[in-house]
């Protein structure tokens, strides 16, 4: 089946619904991991280490252990495809929580860090799977595709902090630390999605795309005026200066909301424990930003399909810019004020991911997407690991409203990154032509 210009529409196949139902299934259960480290991992590290100092060095361990779990999933996709890349990403997702739990029980710092690096593993397939949803979807439904699988990851991501309590209690009848409780369930979380995705995710979605993609390239040489056959199988043609900067804009869009999320998310808990709130106000709090980050995904995918995602990734700093101004005003004791910023906070940074996610997949061919988009999400994760690791700091030396206020005028910034992404550099008489048919209308 093909498109009126002759594109293959891929929004009817069969194996793009198969693949989206079981990337749903793999986020239901995936999200109920993710939600542990956000949820108590700072309160975890406070009590093992004693410093409210030091308390964000639990995200800047599992977003740099994202960082590198980014990178190599990448390369194992590129390599293999997607399904064995995303089912070793979340195996090591849940080696990393056994660690955790184990460090707990014993009391050891060290085998804490090891633990948390190799946990954030399974938090970066968490968010690279939203590219396995987007591989074989059309331009026209690309960004419905990725939220489609962000979505999914609302149930279980609200679901976790609400299990504090009870994940909890029973940590506490084995003889582990209460606050180790939710990485029990993000074991069994973790451990379940990579079953499904190795056993499910067939046919495998990246190298579907690649192998249409040919199709289609020898379609065109074989056709009257088509393509030179002896073009087909040649060395990649660089990305145009447009390209690029739709590649860098995007990137950029979501390197800055991940790090003004992670720093402000990972002290919420700390600076309401300090006022007096208990673990399950936090996880209520948590649970809702939690909400906000994932389930406007279909509304964010509709906009982003309709009116283009620069729009939707520059709405996403005044967003940021009210949830941070709202939180460094709100009243310590105020848990209705804290978690409207908090779901301000959310929110934004799912207008970023989305309409990012987009920018960057729209650009890119299948044959370089996987270890680009494996790249892209290591330079997320170590904005994330720098946002975790100095706000602690910030707090300890200037409190928490001058970090979330700060975050909120640094998210700004997206906004003239969006204007010069849709910039187009002038042509210059030594400039290659363009080519006739863009990626954005064969990917």
């Amino acid at each position: 089946m093909t498109a009126g210009n002759g594109t293959p529409d891929l929004r009817e196949r069969p194996e793009q619904r198969r693949i989206l139902s079981v990337l749903v299934l793999s986020q239901v259960l995936s999200g109920a991991g993710l939600a542990a480290g956000i949820t108590v991992g700072a309160l975890l590290a406070e009590e093992m280490l004693g410093s409210t100092g030091l308390a964000g060095v639990p995200s800047a361990l599992f977003t740099a252990g994202s960082a590198l779990g980014a990178f190599g999933i990448g390369r194992l996709c590129r390599r293999w495809g997607r399904r064995p890349g995303l089912a070793l990403g979340y195996a090591a997702g849940a080696l990393g929580s056994l660690g955790v739990v184990a460090a707990a029980a014993v009391d050891s710092a060290p085998l804490l860090f090891l633990g948390l690096l190799v946990y954030g593993a399974g938090t970066s397939t968490n968010l690279m799977a939203r590219y396995a949803g987007a591989d074989l979807a059309s331009p026209a439904r690309r960004g419905r595709a990725v939220s489609t699988v962000l979505f999914a990851t609302t149930l279980g991501a609200v679901a976790g902090p609400n299990l504090v309590t009870l994940t909890g209690k029973l940590a506490h009848s084995w003889g582990i630390p209460r606050l180790a409780g939710p990485f029990l369930l993000a074991v069994a979380a973790f451990g379940a999605a990579a079953v499904v995705l190795a056993a499910l995710l067939r046919p495998d979605p990246l190298r579907l795309a690649e192998a249409l993609a040919r199709t289609e390239a020898l379609a065109r040489t074989e056709s009257p005026g088509g393509t030179d056959a002896r073009t087909v199988g040649a060395p990649r043609r660089p990305l145009d200066r447009t390209q690029r900067r739709a590649v860098a804009g995007g990137t950029t869009v979501m390197v800055l909301t991940q790090l003004v999320m992670i720093a402000v998310m990972t002290m919420t808990p700390v600076h309401m424990q300090a006022h007096g709130h208990g673990t399950q106000a936090a996880g209520l709090v948590i649970a809702l930003h939690v909400g906000a980050m994932f389930l406007p995904s279909p509304l964010t995918g509709l906009l982003v399909d309709r009116i283009g995602p620069r729009w939707v990734a520059g709405a996403a700093g005044p967003v940021l810019l009210a949830s941070g101004g709202l939180a460094a005003v709100a009243p310590p004791t105020s848990v209705p004020a804290l978690a409207t910023a908090l779901v301000l906070l959310g929110l934004g940074w799912n207008f970023g991911l989305v309409s990012g996610t987009a920018m960057v997949t729209g650009t890119l061919p299948p044959d370089r997407r996987a270890a680009a988009q494996g790249l892209v999400d290591v330079g997320i994760a170590i904005a994330g690991a720098t946002g975790g690791m100095s706000s602690g700091l910030v707090v300890a030396v200037s409190g928490f409203p001058v970090l979330a206020l700060a975050g909120g005028v640094l998210a700004l910034a997206v906004v003239p990154v969006v204007v010069w992404s849709a910039r187009r550099p002038p042509r210059t008489d030594s400039a290659a032509p363009a080519s006739p048919r863009t990626e954005t209308e064969h990917a």
